[in-house]
């Protein structure tokens, strides 16, 4: 059975970091002169050789966006369940070797951190935990869901890599899309960062969206921590490993998320400083390359930064997080994951997007209009036959 990693074999890290650092100005024009651009312009895009065409990209990143998603932002809120995990790893807050205290939500505590974020105004709800199997498994997901679904049109969850049958049981529950991050693709360095625990198997991590796929989620989410390694290079094979999932499981959508290292209890500095005019530049090369993703930004990005990139090409944006379990209502002092950067309300938020002449979404898609289209699809099937 195929999956991305034999496509990922295929490639070596320091032969794509010279070719991205290689990239002549020439290559950058060639690559903005096109309507359709392949992997060799992504590179192009994402190299400091394009740096002086920033001006230009965001322009053509903003008319591509509005083209495609119109003047909307999709809202949504991070809901920590659980912050136990078994895994070490050197740059977050819930690793295993932090000497914190743990807390997974009861019903009771998730029905009152719900109430907070629906009295916002929110409809889509990220689930969050640490990869903790004995705690947070497959039951507690399925059991927290029933809890949560008659509440929020779109869920998507942010968990433990898990098998294709446990997705499938996900799918049926009415999980909308997976978000699962390989951090880094940098296969030689991924055991130093990840020190114990299942995530530490750099293969498994990296075959997970290919059992989301299989598994039939709406929506997958790829991303890489930005900070572990060379950002230009990580965000090629996060390109690459979109773009093979694309081709092959092509009634799925696809997002892609940023987040830089932010400072957490116990967590080591970025190896790799990138600032906003770097950021601003790798948004606008996967706008360009590919104007069918969907492009997240959070709130471990800074307020300035994020009503800056509304009008360039976010998609979707988070607001009022709490990146803690029971942060909303239930344990506003537990432990974060890290810390958040943007402390504005979602009201506030909502009030900058409106301000920009854009159109903050709150719900966006509803399962009962799946449920139609089958129906629909059934009727058409046989009026054929």
């Amino acid at each position: 059975m195929n999956t991305f990693k034999s496509v990922f074999e295929q490639y070596n890290w320091d032969d794509i970091q010279s070719k991205i650092y290689a990239t002549s100005h020439e290559k950058v024009e060639q690559a903005l002169a096109k309507n359709k651009r392949n992997l060799d312009d992504f590179i192009a895009l994402i190299s400091p050789a394009a740096q002086p065409y920033l001006e230009q990209m965001a322009q053509q990143c903003h008319t591509l966006t509005k083209k495609r998603f119109g003047k909307t932002i999709q809202m949504y809120a991070p809901l920590y369940l659980s912050n136990e995990c078994q895994n070490i790893c050197t740059y977050c807050g819930f690793s295993l070797d932090n000497k914190i205290k743990r807390k997974t939500l009861s019903d009771t505590e998730i029905k009152q951190e719900i109430a907070v974020l629906k009295k916002a105004g929110f409809d889509h709800v990220l689930l969050v935990t640490g990869e903790a199997n004995y705690t947070v498994n497959i039951n507690y997901f399925l059991n927290a869901i029933e809890q949560i679904k008659r509440d929020f049109s779109i869920i998507s969850i942010e968990v433990q890599p898990l098998s294709q049958e446990e997705y499938e049981r996900l799918h049926e529950a009415g999980v909308h899309s997976v978000l699962v991050y390989q951090e880094t693709y940098h296969q030689e360095v991924y055991k130093k960062y990840h020190t114990k625990g299942k995530k530490s198997n750099f293969d498994f991590r990296l075959e997970t969206p290919d059992r989301i796929g299989k598994a039939g989620i709406h929506k997958i989410g790829l991303g890489v921590l930005l900070g572990l390694e060379d950002w230009r290079t990580d965000s090629f094979f996060n390109a690459l490993h979109l773009d093979y999932l694309q081709k092959t499981y092509w009634q799925t959508k696809y997002s892609v998320s940023f987040p830089r290292l932010r400072p957490a209890e116990g967590i080591i500095e970025p190896n790799f400083i990138m600032d906003d005019k770097d950021l601003t530049q790798l948004i606008c090369a996967y706008r360009l390359w590919n104007e069918e993703l969907e492009i997240s930004i959070s709130t471990r990005e800074n307020e300035k930064f994020r009503d800056h990139i509304i009008a360039i090409g976010t998609t979707s944006m988070s607001a009022g997080s709490k990146t803690n379990p029971g942060g909303y209502a239930v344990d506003p002092q537990s432990l974060e994951q890290f810390e958040i950067s943007d402390e504005r309300s979602a009201a506030e938020v909502a009030a900058i997007i409106t301000q920009k002449g854009y159109e903050p979404v709150w719900k966006d898609w509803d399962r009962t209009f799946s449920q139609k289209s089958k129906v629909e699809s059934l009727k058409d099937s046989s009026i054929l036959h």
